[in-house]
């Protein structure tokens, strides 16, 4: 079959003369360059540190590496989508070019091995690499490599240990960039090598532009309500954002997306649903509570979503501030034993009640 697509004959039919082979050959690569569909985060992933949005002292720091200065080992960390590994692929891009890119950058992220063997084989051999060869286009290139550990809080603390010296010994040809969620979970003597930046949630207004910006590009119809909802559902991650917004794309085939397209793509439970759910407690029946609750967990709604929408709607509310910490403490607790693996019923019905019994004040 591969060798058919690539164009050689191997039935037992006369071959093609060689002119037609020719056209077909080129009409088939024609057709798989014209089409070639790419996911918009990817598509849309900036190039060039100036695209990177709403991160000014990670940018100004990598832009002077780019004018010559040298780069220390860094540390990126924040929240989800708020460009990280973006950031240092668009420097690494912009100080090697596309030629020497592949040649000095390793990336490894939390889908590769990367226990103690690892970085004692794979990282260290990297890292011991001389680093040789120029840029095509003239640009000075700096005299070192650099290797991306993302999502290095999900490495072992044995793993993250070995990397001491590694750091240290091929300082001279190597920089390490470290990107993680939660720098808790990155050893001090490790933090301690490197610079740390906090990459801040995009703002509302950076995520409405860059959205509007995508949707134009694309043909979108989209209103400026239904992009404020999407931003509102991404809660600062813009990469799910981009996500969101090409499913509804697809989903609408061209019509206008509305909020009821995005709740059902992002898997938002509906504010009416949240509205039974608190009236079912205020009722004060058990009855009705349950069959609530029986209801969401049937249409498929995740609890942990629930948790997390209740928490919005219990401190909007008129309780008083006794009554929201008890709800708010019942909801820590439930959301970690979810996290645990306990049963989503269950829990629903123990929250529930426990909201119920704090409303029943209020009568």
């Amino acid at each position: 079959m591969q060798a058919f697509l690539k164009g050689t004959s191997i039935s037992t039919k006369p071959p093609l003369t060689k002119d037609r082979g020719v056209a077909a050959t080129a009409g088939s690569s024609g057709e798989n360059k014209k089409a070639k569909p790419v996911p918009w985060v990817e598509k849309y992933r900036p190039k060039c540190v100036d695209e990177v949005a709403f991160q000014e002292e990670v940018v100004a720091v990598l832009k002077k590496s780019l004018e010559g200065a040298d780069l220390p080992n860094l540390l990126f960390y924040g929240p989800p989508g708020t460009g990280k590994t973006s950031t240092i692929l668009a420097a690494a891009r912009e100080l090697f070019g596309p030629e020497l890119f592949r040649l000095r950058v390793l990336e490894l992220n939390a889908s590769d091995e990367r226990g103690i063997q690892v970085v004692r084989e794979k990282v260290k051999n990297f890292a011991q690499l001389t680093v040789s060869g120029s840029r095509s286009d003239g640009k000075p290139c700096p005299p070192f490599k650099i290797v991306i550990l993302d999502e290095a809080d999900s490495m072992t603390s044995a793993a993250q240990a070995a990397l001491r010296r590694t750091m240290e010994k091929e300082s001279k040809t190597t920089r390490f960039c470290l990107i993680c969620n939660y720098v808790s979970r990155i050893i001090e003597p490790l933090t301690s090598r490197c610079s740390k930046f906090r990459f801040k949630p995009l703002s509302d207004k950076i995520q409405q532009q860059r959205l509007l910006d995508i949707a134009k590009k694309e043909n979108v119809k989209i209103s400026d309500e239904g992009i404020a909802y999407l931003v509102k559902v991404s809660e600062g991650d813009l990469r799910k954002a981009i996500t969101f917004l090409q499913s509804a794309t697809r989903l609408t085939g061209g019509k206008e997306i509305t909020e009821k397209v995005i709740t059902d793509i992002a898997g938002v439970i509906p504010a009416e649903k949240i509205d039974g759910v608190f009236a079912a407690c205020q009722s004060g029946s058990f009855d009705k509570l349950e069959a609530v609750v029986k209801d969401l967990i049937d249409e498929g709604h995740a609890a942990t979503q629930l948790v997390n929408q209740l928490h919005d709607v219990v401190v909007e509310n008129n309780l008083s501030d006794k009554q929201k910490s008890i709800i708010t403490e019942k909801l820590a607790e439930v959301d970690k034993c979810l996290a645990d693996g306990a049963d989503e019923h269950l829990q629903l019905i123990s929250l529930c009640a426990t909201v119920m019994q704090q409303l029943s004040q209020n009568c």
